[in-house]
């Protein structure tokens, strides 16, 4: 059987289930938490955007694959538009290379259907991913980026602190989809992609966050999208391993048996 990230969206739905306690109630807490240098503390594990945020008996939470609204894009650049916007090829390691078990990348990996762990502490924010065990350890002392960034699937993270507001800055991300495909197409962003996010409590268990999407090999202008993440006290990190449906092994991928010719 072919998985993708997509696709196992609505088994999340069992893991987050079967992770509650038989009869576990959340208490809302009255105030937004602070760390000991005064900065609010964003540590818990949240359901981010891809999810409906409408808290559930028990604690629960329902999965919803989040994508980029074309309706916040910026105009593209000559050119830009063919660059962005793949058409499928029916070739899944193009069109959704998650479902042989390849990395989604950042920003997709934010927008995932999975609980996200937030771990702060003194100089570093740190995200866990439950999708594929993916993480990022971010410093928040304001530094820059180092100038000889590598081309990787999560990218070069670094943050600071505005006011109350989290900043995490990111670059360094191989050519990649942005977000999960939608029909037709599949949306590329190129090599110079630059996002910021910038995480708030608007409550004490909800953050907003704004992801901006600066690409410049593609569109004319950065442009922005807002979402939100919820605090579940109940919830933890499941073990989810994909490469169990790895059929790309030492370089040499074989058909699943539903793209097996019958003979």
């Amino acid at each position: 059987m072919k998985w993708s990230l997509t696709s196992l969206a609505g088994a999340f739905t069992l893991f987050t289930l079967a992770g509650m306690p038989a009869g576990a109630q959340t208490t809302a807490r009255k105030a937004v938490p602070r760390a000991a240098d005064g900065k609010p503390d964003f540590s818990g594990v949240w359901a981010g955007p891809g999810f409906t945020h409408r808290v559930g008996p028990n604690d629960t939470d329902t999965p919803s694959v989040t994508n980029f609204d074309p309706k916040n894009w910026a105009p593209f650049k000559p050119g830009g538009e063919a660059l962005f916007l793949h058409k499928l090829t029916g070739d899944e390691r193009h069109d959704d290379p998650t479902a042989y078990c390849l990395p989604d990348g950042f920003p997709r990996e934010a927008l995932s259907p999975y609980a996200t762990q937030i771990l702060q502490q003194p100089g570093t924010v740190t995200f866990l991913y439950e999708y594929m065990h993916f993480f990022r350890v971010v410093p928040t002392d304001g530094r820059p980026h180092p100038k000889d960034v590598d081309l990787t699937f999560m990218g070069d993270a670094v943050g600071r602190w505005d006011g109350d507001t989290l900043v995490v800055d990111t670059i360094g991300l191989r050519p990649w989809p942005i977000d999960a495909f939608t029909t037709g197409f599949v949306r590329y962003h190129s090599d110079a992609l630059h996002v910021i996010e910038r995480f708030q409590y608007t409550d004490p268990t909800t953050v907003a966050l704004e992801m901006t999407i600066d690409d410049p090999k593609i569109f004319t202008k950065p442009w922005s999208q807002n979402f939100q993440m919820k605090l579940h006290p109940t919830w933890k990190l499941f073990e989810q391993i994909c490469e169990e449906n790895n059929r790309c092994q030492v370089g040499h991928c074989e058909p699943s048996d539903v793209q097996k010719t019958p003979k």
